[in-house]
């Protein structure tokens, strides 16, 4: 009884602050500190090129993997936000073997791409980075005409989604999202703050500060997205076909929201991975995971 007291005048006396705090993480979400890759091509076997594809403001640019296979067959992989393209070999590998060309890039502010101090319109930016890579692809005499798949993870499949809307800039002729991308975006960043993969100080984890902080987090990351969701069932959204894999144990983005934002789409499929967490469906069910993915773009990516 002691300590939930004191539980609670902590959380109390940090009430003033815990909406600034807020505030600071949803600043942090975008622009979380680098980590270094947990494991690299060459350790699941691939064999990779280093490629920078230049993006307007930011510095260094996108840094990708590319691993050659089919130059007509071509997929774009990102990554979780947090996370680098390391946390997608696992997939990369799958589609290696299957014949495809695989670009692997970080997002920026992760990885080894550049930093981008901007706090405004993370939509649009983290946009530009998918479609940055698909037109670097497409401007290469290799890949021109190249059939090219886009594949997003978690909250980076929204920005991959979000590309639909440039209808004809930079086309691609499919979509696979891995654990996202939802009809609901307020809840998507409180489930964020709520998983404890931020770093929240000890009297801001219960009671009215935690309240306090994941409301100001979740309403300012919206904000700053500046973005128009969901996006309406026309143009590219009616033509391009998509495949959404979401886990039915999956509480940072819950299948129920994946397939409210799936139903609006005529061309979208839902599989939905029974006891599989966010992300880990290549590991629960690697078989059922590959035959998924790889039978949708066989179906989808023949000339």
């Amino acid at each position: 009884m002691a300590t939930g007291f004191w539980a609670k005048a902590a959380s109390a006396l940090a009430l003033p602050v815990a909406p600034l705090y807020g505030a600071f993480l949803s600043y942090f979400i975008y622009h979380p500190p680098r980590r270094p890759y947990h494991k690299k091509p060459a350790d699941v076997g691939l064999s990779t090129t280093d490629v920078t594809v230049p993006l307007d403001g930011v510095r260094r640019g996108l840094h990708v993997w590319l691993c050659p296979g089919d130059p007509d067959r071509v997929v774009v992989l990102g990554h979780g936000l947090g996370l680098s393209k390391s946390a997608s070999l696992a997939q990369a590998r799958m589609l290696n073997e299957a014949g495809y060309t695989v670009a692997m890039f970080d997002h920026r502010n992760h990885g080894k791409s550049g930093a981008d101090r901007a706090c405004w319109g993370m939509s649009d930016r983290h946009t530009d980075d998918v479609e940055a890579v698909v037109r670097h692809l497409r401007g290469t005499a290799e890949h021109a005409s190249a059939r090219i798949a886009v594949y997003g993870f978690s909250i980076s499949t929204f920005p991959s989604f979000y590309m639909l809307r440039r209808d004809g800039e930079s086309p691609v002729d499919a979509m696979v999202f891995d654990s996202g991308p939802a009809l609901e975006l307020r809840s998507l960043f409180a489930n964020f703050v709520a998983s404890g993969g931020l770093p929240v100080p000890g009297p801001m984890r219960k009671g009215l500060s935690r309240k306090a902080l994941e409301k100001v987090a979740s309403t300012a990351a919206v904000a700053m997205l500046r973005v128009q969701w969901p996006p309406a069932a026309k143009g590219a959204y009616e033509r391009t076909p998509m495949l959404f894999l979401t886990g039915e144990s999956d509480t940072m983005i819950p299948a129920a929201g994946v397939r409210a934002l799936a139903e609006r789409y005529p061309l979208a499929e839902v599989h939905t991975l029974p006891d599989t967490e966010h992300l880990q469906g290549v590991k629960t069910h690697p078989e059922l995971y590959a035959e998924t993915v790889l039978g949708f773009l066989e179906r989808t990516m023949k000339k």
